[in-house]
């Protein structure tokens, strides 16, 4: 993905390697270059551990792969022979959205969108189900994304990465479908010809065996498609011929499972690559031809000015296609939210908006932060740079030469739609786990399928005294890593909108509100806030009924508040929230642990069969792999457990499959055995009985 004049945005994201061809993703987006070493070398020491998976299209490079490094040709891959399959597999399914009322005037709906090329780790260190840090990119602003593309590939690597399951799963239940990616990169990164030539080979019968194949892992591992970027120069006509024909037929393979291809503006007709910055005639024939859709969407390559756009998004309309379907790119890599982009170009505040944009490397808001770094801060980071500097994205600002935050141009999306909801405000990682309130493992942890659905729209208060500050916070929670903090003087009632829902609602329903004040709190008075209508218009507050949730004390502890909403008669709720009201004059630090809307309370069935499948024993510490029987009925993930002969538990992950890998253990005294633990978890949060199996010393 080069660009001109200046290639230092490329030399940040692709390293030549010394002493070979190879051309490596740049530092990790989790910690930098020393800690993707450090992980690589973990890989290499420890066999167990399960990467996300990558592949070269056929042949390999010369030489030898670098420490850490596996190279695997796609063509040679077959399900049955992939022993980390259990844990790359994505169980989510892909959540359906809609969109209410915006929350302010300037965002429109049903016009521009957003893709997202984020790099969570280099392409040989994505860990299958997480890692014992919480120093991790955790995008938690869904609500904005149309796609996500899960970015990486390296001539030394592998030109083909498929996305870890804790990331489809984490979007899938947000409503957003994540891509992978098949990166042939320019020569002067390692690219070589022949890997292009292998990708859109056909076998005797005139078929493409490696579309066939991406179609596979797509649909076996459960995520929704591929971003395909050919820098690959030295093509010609023929070249480009294939791979137009190639891209028909993967489409044509992918459409009926539901998948989707974004086409990257590089390689043209003549089979050279010439950066368009433009859907034109070079490129029209990889986004659409006579015959109809050969991509479902273009990434315009980031050379665009607003003229080009303009003609592109014409000729889109020209093709009867629809000019929204055209990602116009924007390069947030190196400065963010400093970032210099004519933003009028794309989405003008005066007229309909012109095409539809996409992110380079937005993970920039955990990157550019200093070395020790906290969760809070790199979310503090993230609100800003999808809210807007005010962070209240019912008041964005933000529509001149500046920074344009997408809460001001881009209607944000929700899936509540269906009973149960329930959320613990958990970021998908944290310093530590807890349950109920106490910390059952001190470890720190990143695990995406673990995140809950969370406020979009981060963060909307309604109040006519002095706004409080609300954050997602690490330093206490009830269930998960993280809770919701509200601090403040609130010399005047507070309400926080937390979520636009259609979430039918009737006599047997329940909301269930899990709260506590921090010591240094003063008292407050809570309520939720509930609308069975929509806002009447773009900006305006939902029309809120209120129920007394009750008056919290310092030092009191967690407190879980019921409240049945068969007073509020039969509907849809549309909007849900709190309102806090400050009491003797003292500033406030309230925690919202948990919430949910149900009609019945259900526990799940137990998971069985759990059995170590694997371990590898290092300098006394050992790691395993873990696998069970799926649990009948809905499960929303299962939780892992180590059980000491004290009886204390210790939480060591979780993940929304039936395979688990887990590292560190070591014996305790003199017990003969460990004993670990899987059980499965609801929607609501309640937790099914033990399956356990022991691990012998």
């Amino acid at each position: 993905m080069n660009r001109q004049p200046s290639p230092l945005p490329r030399r940040r994201v692709l390293l030549a390697g010394a002493g070979t061809a190879a051309a490596l993703l740049g530092p990790s987006p989790g910690g930098g270059a020393a800690v993707a070493a450090d992980r690589a070398r973990a890989g290499a020491a420890d066999p167990l551990q399960p990467y996300a998976s990558y592949w070269f299209p056929d042949s390999l490079p010369a030489g030898t792969p670098g420490e850490g490094i596996t190279w695997r040709s796609l063509a040679a891959w077959a399900p049955e022979h992939d022993r980390d399959l259990a844990f790359n597999t994505a169980t989510v399914p892909l959540a359906e959205r809609f969109t209410p009322v915006p929350a302010n005037t300037t965002a429109r709906a049903g016009q521009a969108r957003i893709s997202a090329l984020a790099a969570f780790d280099h392409t040989a260190g994505n860990p299958s189900q997480g890692s014992a840090t919480a120093d991790y990119y955790a995008p938690t602003h869904w609500a904005y994304l149309d796609e996500l593309v899960f970015w990486g590939g390296s001539s030394g690597e592998g030109l083909i990465l498929a996305p870890n399951a804790p990331v489809v799963d984490a979007a899938h239940r947000h409503g957003v479908p994540v891509l992978g990616t098949v990166f042939l990169p320019p020569v002067a990164y390692g690219g070589q010809l022949r890997w292009t030539r292998d990708l859109v080979r056909k076998d005797a019968a005139g078929r493409f065996p490696l579309a066939a194949k991406l179609v596979q892992v797509a649909t076996v591992y459960g995520f929704d498609g591929w971003f395909l970027n050919a820098e690959t120069g030295g093509g010609d006509s023929a070249l480009a011929a294939d791979m137009q024909a190639f891209l028909r037929a993967l489409r044509a393979a992918g459409a009926g499972h539901g998948l989707r291809i974004t086409w990257y503006d590089a390689m043209n007709r003549t089979g050279q690559v010439g950066w368009q910055g433009a859907l034109d005639e070079l490129n029209r024939p990889f986004f659409q031809d006579a015959a109809g859709p050969v991509a479902d969407s273009l990434f315009v390559d980031f050379r665009w000015s607003a003229g080009r756009l303009a003609d592109s998004g014409r000729l889109a309309e020209q093709l009867g296609r629809s000019r929204y379907e055209l990602w116009a790119g924007v390069d947030v890599e190196a400065a963010g939210w400093d970032s210099d982009t004519d933003w009028d170009a794309i989405v003008p505040a005066d007229r309909d908006h012109v095409v539809s944009y996409g992110f380079y490397r937005p993970e920039w808001t955990l990157g550019h932060l200093p070395e020790g770094r906290t969760p809070g801060e790199f979310h503090a980071a993230d609100d800003r740079f999808w809210s807007g500097e005010g962070l209240d994205p019912t008041r964005p600002g933000g529509t001149g030469s500046g920074w344009r935050a997408p809460a001001t141009a881009v209607a944000d999306r929700s899936t509540l739609t269906t009973l149960p909801f329930a959320t613990t405000f958990n970021t998908g990682h944290g310093l530590r786990w807890y349950e109920d309130g106490a910390a059952t493992s001190a470890t720190p942890w990143n695990h995406l399928g673990l995140q809950d659905r969370l406020p979009p729209r981060r963060w909307a208060v309604r109040t006519e005294g002095p706004r409080p500050d609300v954050s997602l916070d690490f330093a206490d929670a009830w269930r998960g890593g993280s809770s919701l903090l509200v601090r403040g003087a609130l010399d005047a009632p507070a309400t926080l909108e937390l979520f636009s829902a259609r979430l039918p609602t009737g006599a047997a329903s329940v909301l269930d509100l899990t709260h506590r004040l921090d010591p240094a709190s003063g008292p407050v008075t809570v309520e939720v806030a509930l609308a069975l209508r929509e806002a009447p218009a773009p900006g305006e507050p939902a029309p809120y009924a209120y129920l007394p949730a009750g008056t919290l004390e310092p030092g009191a502890g967690w407190r879980t508040t019921s409240l049945r909403l068969g007073s509020l008669g039969p509907g849809t709720l549309h909007a849900l929230g709190v309102r806090l009201t400050g009491r003797g004059g003292t500033a406030v630090a309230w925690r919202l642990g948990a919430l949910a809307v149900r009609e019945t309370t259900a526990s799940p069935a137990a998971p069985s069969g759990l059995q170590v499948i694997g371990s590898a024993t290092t300098d006394g510490a050992t790691a395993v792999r873990l696998s069970w029987r799926r649990a009948p009925g809905p499960v929303r993930h299962y939780e892992l457990y180590r059980r000491f002969p004290d009886g204390r538990r210790e939480f060591l992950g979780g993940t929304c499959g039936t395979a688990f890998y887990a590292s560190g253990l070591r014996r305790a005294a003199k017990e003969p055995s460990a004993c670990l633990e899987v059980r499965a978890v609801h929607e609501l949060f309640t937790v099914s009985k033990p399956s356990r199996t022991r691990l012998p010393w």
